[in-house]
């Protein structure tokens, strides 16, 4: 059967990607990439005769018909996505058409840019007694979000909040986040994570609308809003020596 390989490399760094997606890229007969996302660098580890074609002005329409036919001529297909394929990358639309037409699909998963932002801040975003949980989310934009995920029912929580796709209208998020967060709640700015040109800053809440205009950010770019980035102390349970568990019995 044919096959196509759907492959998450991360938010740009080529020693980010994992072992399964840096053999499927330097093996590949076929590379479709959405140039306008990932990083030259991550390209340039291909064979000198893979076919590159390139996808960011190019429809789903015209997409996948170029993967059915290279991929039923026998040829390794290899459809690169920025960061993991199963955040906003248009995966499950897809999957649907290469399914209807045969086509068998592997996804090998990359690291996401909230993850990258973290450890280039060394940051630990569940830090107990202060949030256990990430919400990944959006402002609503153009495209829209489901009304109980607006960013009013995210934010209410108080937890750590990833926001992707949403530099455009840091105004209005601002706005919102205020609500629910202290003003001085740090924000990590982070701009291409993983590029040559990449920047990251943690700032107060009440300056990411002033200071993402300031540096012109409209796309690329993730916030991560969250307690978690001050400095603290608090520890968890797992390392504690008053704590007993199933590997680590009391006594």
């Amino acid at each position: 059967m044919p096959k196509i390989s759907i492959v998450g490399v991360g938010p740009g760094a080529p020693d980010l990607l994992t072992i399964r997606a840096y053999e499927r890229l330097r093996n590949a007969d076929v590379l479709v990439w959405t140039d306008s996302l990932i990083s030259p660098q991550i390209i340039e580890m291909a064979s000198n005769e893979c076919e590159l074609i390139k996808t960011s002005v190019l429809t789903l329409e015209e997409i996948v018909p170029l993967l059915i036919d290279r991929a039923l001529q026998g040829k390794r297909v290899v459809r690169l996505h920025d960061g993991d394929p199963c955040l906003y990358g248009a995966l499950s639309e897809q999957i649907y058409q290469l399914t209807e037409a045969d086509i068998e699909i592997e996804v090998i998963p990359g690291i996401s840019a909230y993850q990258a932002t973290a450890a280039a801040l060394k940051a630990e975003l569940t830090i107990p007694g202060v949030t256990q949980t990430i919400v990944i989310g959006r402002a609503g934009g153009r495209t829209g979000v489901p009304d109980k995920e607006r960013l009013e029912h995210l934010a209410s929580i108080g937890s750590t909040l990833c926001l992707y796709l949403s530099a455009r209208h840091v105004e209005q998020v601002e706005g919102v986040l205020l609500n629910y967060y202290s003003e001085n709640t740090p924000v990590a700015i982070a701009y291409r994570v993983g590029w040559k040109d990449e920047w990251i800053q943690v700032i107060p809440l009440h300056q990411m609308a002033t200071i993402s205009k300031e540096r012109n950010l409209i796309r690329t770019t993730l916030y991560v809003v969250s307690p978690a980035l001050n400095a603290t102390k608090n520890r968890s349970n797992l390392y504690n020596p008053n704590y007993a568990h199933l590997f680590r019995p009391e006594g």
